[in-house]
């Protein structure tokens, strides 16, 4: 892992590939056991966040009776889209995006091990550069994974550009606890426990020692609602979960005046 001022890529040398690159393998080296990390780490709290962030997408469209069109960006191996199926997301066809064709390759099995094929589309594709017109989607969501972005603010505009006018955007990501003792704990825990058992589990030794780096550096709270003001979303608010280890972020398109 490296750190070029608040730049945190996985592997060094940091200018040998782009942090697309380097996420991209990354995520490749670790799809095998990530689901099965992912939840270890969280205990199983990363489902009832993930819960949490779909029921406020179900209370947005609650009075919305036609077809929906979702975009899950940094899908990995498409938990969150299966989540919101699972939770009967009504009317709602879910296209998952990721730079990893490794985690593509799990969740795409996943996908046809429920028969959800027809609800939940998997496709390669970069937040930077998405390939999809102007207004295709009602919603977006990001489970952890703006952090990863090569270029912060490209990718927020890149998904608002792909939103339709008051659509509404949900970030879900990793924050770091303030008060005592959980900011002792989660460091503690971030910074030893999980890259030892990532490394030993996962075979990739950098992989969960650029999570805390990449937490550390991401600019979360006010500064990443002011991140989202600034690349166009209006009505910008964050819910803060299980202690302050994680935020929910949400934002809307402007309305066509």
């Amino acid at each position: 892992m490296t750190t070029m001022g608040t730049r945190v890529t996985p592997y060094a040398p940091a200018d040998a590939e782009s942090k697309k690159e380097q996420v991209a393998r990354m995520f490749d080296n670790i799809a095998h056991s990530y689901d099965f990390l992912n939840h270890l780490f969280s205990f199983g709290i990363d489902v009832l966040w993930r819960k949490r962030a779909i029921r406020i997408l179900k209370k947005t469209f609650a009075a919305h009776h036609g077809s929906l069109k979702i975009m899950d960006m940094a899908t990995g191996t498409g938990d969150f889209a299966i989540e919101a199926v699972r939770m009967g997301l009504k009317n709602a066809h879910i296209t998952g995006v990721d730079i990893s064709t490794g985690m593509l390759e799990v969740g795409r099995g996943k996908v046809a091990k429920r028969g959800w094929s027809e609800r939940i589309t998997l496709l390669e594709g970069d937040s930077a550069n998405l390939p999809f017109d102007q207004d295709t989607f009602d919603a977006y969501t990001v489970a952890f994974g703006v952090r990863n972005f090569e270029n912060l603010d490209l990718g927020m505009q890149e998904m608002l550009r792909v939103l339709q006018p008051n659509g509404i955007g949900i970030v879900l990501e990793f924050s770091k606890p303030q008060a005592f003792p959980m900011k002792q704990i989660f460091g503690l825990y971030f910074r030893f426990i999980m890259p030892t058992i990532g490394r030993m589990v996962s075979k990739d030794a950098a992989a969960y020692s650029y999570l805390p780096e990449s937490v550390a550096a991401f600019p979360e709270g006010s500064a990443f609602i002011e991140r989202m003001k600034n690349v166009g979303y209006t009505d910008c608010q964050r819910i803060i979960l299980t202690g302050g280890i994680a935020t929910i972020y949400t934002g809307r398109k402007p309305r066509q005046t």
